[in-house]
């Protein structure tokens, strides 16, 4: 894996936490939840999603249930109450670091620019 390859892995795994937390106000099953974040462009492997969904229902964010009304049973999760609590920080905390990160790549694309 390259530095950047690296670097880059870093920069997700925090962003995917928030992007999963952000479809979960509504109960979704893994599959659904990999649906809804690639239709806004976010791909997650299996493999990455399932222990995220387990270490945030550790972690008390998430609480999942399963349904067994059709044949083949599945696993839905959905925030907690105190999970909201915290992704309405987390988002906030994003849209700053976010805005603050724009403002400080915007003047290095005007150096660039000189």
């Amino acid at each position: 894996m390259t530095l950047l390859q690296s670097l880059t892995t870093e920069l997700r795994r925090g962003t995917l936490t928030l992007a999963v937390l952000s479809q979960l106000r509504k109960p979704q099953y893994g599959y659904s939840l990999v649906q809804s974040l690639e239709a806004s462009g976010i791909s997650i492997d299996q493999s990455t999603l399932y222990p995220l969904l387990r270490r945030l229902e550790k972690q008390e964010l998430v609480t999942s249930s399963w349904d067994t009304s059709e044949s083949r049973p599945r696993k839905y999760y959905v925030l907690s109450e105190y999970g909201t609590e915290i992704f309405l920080q987390l988002k906030k905390e994003w849209k700053k670091t976010s805005d603050e990160l724009s403002i400080l790549l915007q003047g290095e694309e005007e150096d660039e620019s000189d």
